[in-house]
């Protein structure tokens, strides 16, 4: 798994070697791709709707991309957009329980925030500690081969005899370890479990004195996804990423609650989803990261820069990244001044780091009495519509004048509307939520939080 500034470890992938199935080394490249060339995704995540909802509803709430820069599968964060890979080559040499399995696998890392809020040091013990909690759940017909579930000795590769002796004890000693743990602990029991072995033990002592990551010790043991990248997320991006996973999965709760449709999850998984689900994510934090990760660039030319393809004779150009926002300000009755001061207080801290151009709207934007806020100023909290409330209106004005992100800050209370190709985020009142459920994958939900009062 990755993120937008750590996908250089996933994107490796398969080039510049021949790809190598770790549960069916011995079939040839050619028949990986002619199997993947029959392979179609849409048909397994059909067929996981019907018999899983709540893990289709997560997966369905992801982008999915066909690749071969991972080796196997995994979640991302990249480009503002949470993805799934998956390279064809690994999924269509499984049967269809397995691919199941795997989609299912994908769903829980998110679902139980192991990629987010969940993450410990050293993160090579943790991903197997995820990945043991998660197959804990899964049915043996589910499992790919490759994959770490308790009570299961690792498969023993087809070049383990090429491996040196340090390497082959190593992985015979965790092989019966993860054999002995039994089914159904959490991430952390199986993380504790892990950390008290001494052959772990060992191999975190080598990597302390630069002898390498941990996990060098045990090739061949990359698992049945990808969990690179999410180590390099900051706490804020952490916090970003958190906040637009636990929408995900808040949807597809309500939905599986609604409609009793929570297929094999069990019962206790499904209340500690809720626990997680109902768990308080710092939406300043949220706010913060997506202003600061909206950026325009202002080109100007410059004699101190060298012109690459005319050095000496024409100057080249400089750019000075300054976030360019809209924010579009419901003028409904139901948005309360309180509601209204509150956001303009966060804004206000906000504009240290961006210009603001503030428009109100109900059915139409009103352009006349935009207000351009800048660093150091307050605009007054002005009403100058009354009507109802129609986001299209804010939605057709970024695209027509093109921002490189809009706030829209709102009760919820009207139907969904248009795509929006540029970053958009919909910031809440308190206590309220949007009137649909199938906000855009790239969209950012906040939902303010009154202030405590003191006394």
């Amino acid at each position: 798994m990755a993120n937008d500034t750590g996908t250089a470890e996933m994107e490796k992938g398969t080039k510049g070697r021949e790809y190598k199935h770790p549960d069916f080394p011995e079939r040839s490249l050619e028949r990986l791709q002619k199997d993947a060339a029959e392979f179609d995704l849409d048909d397994h995540l059909v067929a996981l709707l019907f018999k899983e909802p709540f893990y289709a509803d997560i997966i369905r709430s992801l982008h999915k991309e066909a690749t071969e820069k991972i080796p196997t599968a995994g979640v991302l964060f990249k480009d503002d957009i949470m993805k799934m890979w998956w390279n064809p080559l690994f999924l269509a040499a499984y049967e269809a329980a397995q691919v199941c399995g795997i989609l299912k696998h994908e769903s829980l890392h998110l679902a139980l925030e192991h990629t987010t809020t969940r993450r410990y040091q050293p993160h090579i013990w943790w991903n197997w500690a995820t990945d043991l909690a998660i197959n804990s759940t899964l049915t043996e017909e589910e499992m790919p081969p490759c994959g770490l579930r308790p009570g299961k000795k690792f498969k023993i590769p087809a070049d383990f005899a090429e491996w040196t002796p340090t390497q082959q004890a190593r992985h015979l000693k965790l092989s019966a370890l993860i054999e002995s743990f039994p089914l159904h602990l959490t991430a952390e029991e199986y993380f504790a479990r892990l950390l008290e072995d001494e052959t772990v033990q060992e191999m975190m002592e080598e990597a302390k004195k630069g002898e390498g990551e941990p996990g060098e010790g045990v090739p061949g043991m990359g698992g049945m996804d990808d969990h690179s990248g999410w180590d390099e997320l900051s706490d804020e991006e952490r916090e970003y990423v958190a906040g637009k996973v636990r929408q995900a999965v808040k949807d597809a709760m309500q939905k599986a609650d609604s409609k009793n449709a929570w297929g094999s999850v069990p019962a206790s998984m499904r209340e500690e989803i809720r626990k997680k689900v109902n768990g308080e994510i710092d939406w300043r934090s949220v706010l913060k990261q997506f202003v600061g990760a909206t950026h325009r660039a202002d080109r100007t030319s410059s004699v101190f820069r060298v012109n690459k393809k005319y050095p000496g004779i024409h100057p080249g150009f400089s750019r000075e990244y300054t976030p360019r926002i809209h924010v579009y300000m419901d003028q409904s009755g139901s948005v309360g001044d309180e509601d209204i001061a509150l956001f303009f207080g966060e804004l206000a801290s906000l504009s240290t780091r961006a210009q603001f151009t503030l428009y109100y709207f109900d059915t139409e934007v009103d352009e006349e009495n935009k207000l351009e806020w800048r660093k150091g100023t307050v605009p007054k909290t002005l009403r100058t519509r009354c009507g109802g409330t129609d986001f299209d209106a804010p939605t057709r004005h970024a695209l027509k004048t093109k921002p490189e992100g809009y706030i829209i800050l709102t009760d919820g209370g009207a139907p969904k509307p248009e795509h929006s190709r540029i970053r958009r985020a919909w910031v809440l009142c308190p206590g309220q939520d949007l009137a649909f459920n199938d906000m855009d994958g790239r969209d950012v939900l906040v939902k303010m939080k009154k202030p405590v009062k003191e006394g």
